[in-house]
């Protein structure tokens, strides 16, 4: 049986599974996430879209990512928890926000992206590979 990572908004009426280990897991200290998250930045895991089900309803807010094309973050409409990153049914991988999950445990970053915009209240765990802005 593998491990399987859950979560959801405050709320309880948006949640998803993810099945495995994440892709990937960071920091991320870009504009765009600092005002999403309304704090130093934003933890992240990523899993392909086979990995998760998701389950209640979603609002998305779209904005352009620092590659320039749409950066879709999934909010609950009765709560506003931002909950996920991507289109459900077209995305290929999926980012899930840290805050979401239900044991926060399980969330073990590798990676700090746009440390360049990082506040200079927010420290940085030791052993990361730091990235001052996207990585290729």
């Amino acid at each position: 049986m593998s491990h399987v990572t859950t979560g959801g908004c405050l709320c309880g009426g948006l949640r998803y599974a993810a099945a495995g280990v994440p892709d990937n897991a960071g920091l991320c200290f870009c504009a765009d996430c600092r005002k999403a998250s309304g704090g130093a930045g934003i933890g992240f895991m990523g899993f392909s879209s086979s990995a998760l089900t998701f389950s209640g309803a979603a609002r998305q807010y779209v904005s352009k990512s620092a590659r320039g094309s749409d950066a879709v973050r999934n909010f609950c409409p009765v709560c506003g928890s931002l909950v996920f990153g991507g289109i459900v049914g077209t995305d290929t991988d999926h980012t899930i926000y840290a805050g979401s999950l239900d044991d926060p445990a399980v969330f073990v970053p590798q990676i700090v992206i746009f440390n360049r915009d990082r506040p200079v209240w927010a420290p940085l765990p030791a052993g990361l590979s730091v990235f001052e802005a996207m990585p290729d």
